[in-house]
């Protein structure tokens, strides 16, 4: 059983994260300090290097902590198949702590980022992810299930990257009805029912 000190720690831990997955998300990973992360998490600012030992350690915190969010909300990190895929990319898309994937983005592509290393790192098990949806009998003539991979998982980042940037511009419903449309194999052969 855990004590009382091991529970507050945990929780402190869990409100920095949170803070600063928001913080990042509206401001970037470089425009984020300590002292914004601290006040909406309502901490002291010298936690922050205690449990995560500095800025980057706290942003790593921050990405396994969406990715698991993210991997056991639209399926099991074991792989197995659960529910319509594509339905599961569009909530995804939808869903506010989705917005972080892209802030980091923008600051992720440039070459002496610190936080470009971690971002591969969640592009991996993206993809990994992903892959682990697409039967090999799925596959479209002349294709790999790692060339579909990327374009699959470039394809959902692009689409949301647009959404976020001008939604009224991004008919997300029509893009959904279009994806379906485009991917009938694919999505056909990861057994879901869609009767």
């Amino acid at each position: 059983m855990a004590t009382r000190r091991t529970e507050m720690t945990q929780e402190s831990r869990r409100l920095l994260v949170t803070a600063a997955a928001e913080l990042f998300a509206e401001k970037g990973y470089r425009q984020t300090s300590f002292i914004d992360i601290a006040d909406r998490a309502g901490i002291s600012r010298g936690s922050i290097p205690w449990h995560f030992g500095n800025k980057l350690g706290l942003l790593e915190a921050v990405i396994d902590d969406r990715l698991h969010t993210l991997l056991t909300t639209f399926g099991p990190l074991s792989g197995e198949v659960r529910g319509d895929p594509l339905e599961q990319v569009m909530a995804f898309i939808r869903m506010p702590v989705a917005r972080l994937f892209i802030t980091l983005l923008a600051e992720a592509v440039e070459v002496d980022s610190p936080i470009r290393e971690h971002y591969a790192r969640l592009h991996t098990a993206l993809r990994e992810a992903v892959r682990t949806r697409i039967p090999e009998h799925a596959l479209p003539p002349g294709t790999t299930p790692e060339a579909l991979t990327v374009v699959l998982v470039g394809t959902v980042i692009g689409i949301h990257a647009q959404w976020r940037i001008t939604p009224e511009a991004v008919d997300l419903e029509a893009v959904h009805t279009t994806l379906r449309a485009l991917l009938p194999a694919v999505l056909e052969g990861t057994g879901t029912d869609r009767e």
